[in-house]
């Protein structure tokens, strides 16, 4: 996947992050990068980007409660 396109989903997860937890954009950047969900984003093996961002969402969600 291209970084670019990947930038801007890894953008668009935070920003449904943000709104589902209703915090601000810096502190749902900060849980973003602290989930195994993430890691596997980035993990061009995982296969994890090609998910859907409600899924993935989903997915940080349930790593987080």
């Amino acid at each position: 996947m291209r970084e670019s396109v990947l930038w801007r989903k890894k953008s668009h997860i935070i920003m449904l992050l943000s709104d589902r937890l209703c915090i601000d954009e810096e502190r749902a950047l900060e849980l973003f990068y602290s989930t195994d969900t993430y890691k596997q984003l980035t993990d061009t093996n995982s296969g994890m980007q090609l998910m859907s961002d409600a899924y993935i969402l989903e997915n940080i969600l349930r790593e987080l409660e």
